[in-house]
């Protein structure tokens, strides 16, 4: 298993993912495969409407769980099945050991469970002198290769058919062809007496119904139903989350899960098993069976406000298949025993904080897993919940406490800034950039070009551009972010030419600050919400609209503002606050009405770069497209256009490997389009797209979206 409590450590074990070539051609690959297959068999079913119907009935079922237990237990017992619960993951390994012993077991067949890989099963059982044999292809490769899964749904997805025919040329002892078929008639081959070898199969299950005493398996490979139907003893280990009250509960389930796993409309099996069924080679004729339900925390989650909805997750991997920073190291790297965004919560409360550490630190933040997970589970918020959470046990590192202290104290923040405008000079040799003599002591961060303090931030420039407006449209407040007010103030102030072509008064409160991102991100909740209620009361005046150019920015005032100051006396206020912030693209198009005939300008060939926030946080896509169309360029869509740049705030100083080979791919996509402009809604992907461009050599110019449209203004 893969060192995840050492952080130096586990950035050894990324950077041998990145240089793994065939891991980052699969994972690329799959991420493409997966995307495209997803959206045709979506193509005529509401993703959103199913995964809500999941969400209700799962949060209904999670507070009540021990009462569908006993339901579950009552309606299977009378059917002839043996219903156990275990507390921890060690009770369930010998509770299941104790069955195999009173039922004279020595061979074991499973077919895939990642319950059984929480609780180490396997290893249990060896120890206790049964021979265990994984049944699933892949988990039988892994099992050969002595590896844990690196997905949920396809354990092997990280090794070539080449790497397989050596493997299973060693187990045969014969020479193996590396064709894919072949390989799978070997497996059949070498699996088939051990099926019918087997004292006891052993399997998961995808769903437990109350209403029955049924269990429910969905499955693409033939294995399960003979690991469930041959052996004379089966044993189904679920965790408790899996009971749902009926079977059209479970059918919602059955809709969603393949779908959104690997893409299929349905799984090539899926089995009901209710009651012990009849069986030759057992003792009256009838299999013995029992079903071992888990707990190993789960009941903690149901009953903590926070994470009571990672009770829904369905198991279906697709968080990590949508991952940015899985795709770049597979599951070995991003997971403990569960992988992907869930993974990284479950690791928490299945195994502990030190496994879980350093491991929901690789979160970029991006909102992908959430945007197509089946039970509208809040991934990235949670996973940054649990971060907050070890840190608060032990103890917050000194720049985190740094950090938080400086962004509370907007004026001494501000002075920062200014000094370092000065100190910067023998670094920046008169450009707007910082030079390379700082990376010689970063070299892990020489990826990309950054960019200088201005010499002078809007709110210096602000009266002297300030329109005046008689009878405004409609008053707005413009929310810089820390960013655009000190580094990129050029982008605000096309924004303020725009807005005033519309006739639209535009004011910039002089008191408001950072957002309180980028604490909240470095689990300092306690300046996070310091600094909301600061911005709350910058903007308290009588402003129709509250305005950003920062996705980020906005998407934190719209969603985060209203949770954090909850039980604050600007409760109220920062509700107001979030139901005005709109993102600068949204409202030029659907508020301002901004047209062609607004624009004017040759159909320069142009691609966008949709910020992670802004087309997944706020759900603006169309607008975009829309305007930089009216004004005139040659839209040219990316294919990768809503994956994540890299950049991730606080990520990227971090894991700079990772950020660095996100940036890569990222900027490749743009130039395939055959645009030499790469325009953006935000000055965090400004940074690391054009940083990037520039030190690669590309010819791709960056811009923000308020400056390409404003230089086309009539």
């Amino acid at each position: 298993m893969l060192n995840t409590q050492d952080m130096k450590s586990y950035q050894k074990n990324i950077k041998e993912s990145l240089d793994n070539v065939f891991l980052r051609k699969a994972m690329d690959n799959f991420a493409v495969a997966y995307r495209d297959g997803r959206k045709k068999t979506f193509a005529e079913i509401d993703f959103d409407e199913l995964a809500g119907e999941i969400a209700a009935f799962k949060d209904s079922a999670s507070v009540r769980l021990m009462a569908l237990y006993e339901e579950f237990k009552r309606n299977a017992e009378a059917k002839g099945i043996r219903v156990h619960l275990a507390g921890t993951a060690e009770e369930a390994n010998q509770i299941i050991a104790e069955i195999g012993r009173a039922n004279k077991v020595k061979r074991v067949i499973k077919s895939k469970s990642m319950t059984a890989e929480e609780t180490h099963l396997n290893s249990h059982l060896e120890k206790n002198g049964f021979e265990v044999t994984e049944t699933d292809l892949g988990e039988w490769i892994i099992q050969l290769r002595h590896e844990k899964p690196s997905h949920m749904v396809m354990p092997a997805i990280h090794l070539s058919r080449n790497q397989v025919a050596e493997l299973f040329t060693g187990v045969t002892r014969k020479q193996q062809d590396n064709e894919i078929e072949k390989l799978v008639k070997v497996a059949r081959k070498e699996l088939r007496t051990k099926f019918i070898e087997a004292d006891m199969g052993i399997s998961g299950a995808n769903f437990a119904i109350a209403q029955s005493g049924t269990m429910g398996l969905v499955t693409n490979e033939g294995n399960a139903r003979l690991v469930t139907t041959v052996p004379p003893v089966h044993v189904a280990l679920v965790g408790l989350e899996k009971l749902v009250p009926t079977l059209e509960d479970a059918l919602k389930i059955v809709r969603i899960l393949p779908r959104n796993a690997t893409g299929q409309a349905i799984t090539s099996y899926v089995t009901w098993i209710t009651g012990a069924n009849p069986c030759e080679s057992a003792p009256g004729k009838r299999k013995v069976m029992h079903i071992v339900f888990l707990d190993n925390g789960r009941m903690k989650m149901a009953a903590d406000p926070d994470f009571a909805q990672v009770l829904r997750c369905v198991r279906c991997g697709a968080c990590a298949n949508v991952c940015p920073v899985y795709r770049m190291v597979g599951g070995h790297a991003f997971g403990h025993i569960y992988i992907g965004a869930i993974g990284l919560i479950l690791t928490y409360f299945f195994h502990g904080g030190d496994d879980a550490k350093n491991l929901v630190q690789n979160c970029i933040n991006c909102g992908a897993c959430k945007s197509v997970c089946a039970a509208g589970i809040d991934l990235p918020r949670l996973i940054k919940v649990v971060f907050t959470r070890i840190q608060d046990n032990t103890g917050h590192p000194l720049q985190a406490i740094m950090l938080g202290k400086i962004l509370k104290n907007r004026s001494l923040f501000h002075k920062m800034l200014r000094i370092g405008r000065f100190a910067q000079r023998p670094v920046t040799g008169g450009t707007p950039y910082l030079r390379h003599l700082p990376m010689v002591f970063f070299p892990e961060h020489n990826f990309r070009q950054l960019p200088a303090i201005a010499a002078r931030p809007f709110r210096d420039l602000w009266q002297e551009i300030k329109p005046v407006v008689h009878n405004p449209v409609c008053r707005i407040a413009l929310f810089s972010g820390c960013v655009q007010d000190f580094v990129y103030p050029e982008q605000l102030a096309a924004a303020v030419k725009l807005l005033a072509g519309k006739s639209i008064a535009v004011e910039f409160p002089m008191d408001q600050g950072c957002c309180g991102l980028p604490a909240e991100m470095m689990g300092e909740t306690a300046a996070a919400r310091e600094v909301a209620l600061q911005n709350v009361k910058a903007m308290h005046a009588d402003f129709d609209y509250v305005i950003s150019l920062c996705a980020s920015c906005v998407s934190h005032l719209k969603h985060a503002y209203p949770r954090i100051l909850a039980d604050t006396n600007v409760a109220q206020e920062a509700k107001a606050l979030a139901a005005k912030a709109m993102s600068f693209s949204q409202f030029l198009h659907d508020v301002a009405g901004m047209t062609a005939d607004d624009f004017q300008g040759e159909p320069t060939p142009a691609t966008y770069h949709s910020p992670c926030h802004l087309c997944r946080g706020l759900g603006v896509r169309e607008q975009p497209h829309a305007l930089i169309r009216a004004a005139g360029f040659d839209f040219r869509p990316a294919a990768e256009e809503e994956t994540c740049c890299g950049f991730g705030g606080t990520y990227t100083g971090k894991f700079p490997t990772v950020s660095s080979q996100i940036l890569e791919k990222k900027l490749e996509d743009a130039v395939s389009t055959g645009a030499g402009l790469l325009v953006t809604e935000c000055p965090g992907c400004i940074m690391q797209l054009r940083g990037g461009a520039l030190m690669q050599g590309r010819d791709l110019a960056v811009r923000h979206l308020s400056e390409v449209l404003a230089e086309r203004l009539k």
